[in-house]
């Protein structure tokens, strides 16, 4: 069985939240908490964030088993913080990394650990999680793509990588999971729920 890294994106300012959503309270931890747990019961080796705005205060909360890995650029995007922590993950052993956000709590152990199932199945492949007529993250890379996701910046993230038609991607339905928590009325429906 080939090793699989977990990164994290934790690192922006969450401007459209008006604070620091990475400590949003959810269930018996935070957004980024919740994140951490299902990421660390899953099939991965190891786990990584990466942390940009509000690290100091973010940081706090972070049990010992996470690596992290800290983005001065985090301002320049979604892409630039994707960069940086596959550049710190390049000297490493892992054969591929399975790439998740902060901000999705409906994302759980399960998913993630099919995503990595799906992923020896089809090593040479990108397994992206499908949202209807898209694909996004949580995804998992081979590492013959990290020379392409050192060069990501902006915004965007991976998601021209991943809807680029290829048949190096392969799309897994992501059914209710995709849920991004990015305005204080997302926060809002999650608790109602």
């Amino acid at each position: 069985m080939k090793s699989t890294a977990i990164l994290i994106l934790a690192a922006g300012s969450a401007s459209r939240m008006g604070k620091a959503k990475q400590l949003l309270p959810y269930k018996s931890s935070t957004l980024l908490g919740h994140a951490m747990m299902q990421a660390l019961a899953s099939k991965a080796e190891v786990v990584y964030c990466v942390l940009g705005a509000n690290a100091e205060v973010i940081e706090k909360g972070i049990p010992q088993k996470i690596h992290l890995i800290y983005n001065p650029d985090w301002g320049q995007g979604l892409g630039n913080s994707i960069a940086t922590g596959i550049k710190h993950l390049n000297n490493t052993h892992f054969d591929r990394v399975l790439v998740m956000l902060a901000d999705q709590p409906k994302i759980d152990t399960d998913y993630l650990n099919l995503l990595i199932d799906t992923a020896e199945v089809h090593d040479n492949k990108c397994i992206a999680s499908g949202y209807g007529i898209k694909n996004g993250v949580p995804a998992v890379f081979p590492r013959s793509y990290f020379e392409v996701l050192e060069e990501l910046s902006g915004d965007l993230g991976a998601r021209k990588l991943l809807n680029s038609g290829s048949d190096f991607v392969l799309s897994i339905d992501a059914k209710n999971k995709i849920q991004d928590i990015d305005t204080p009325e997302d926060y809002r429906r999650l608790l109602k729920k």
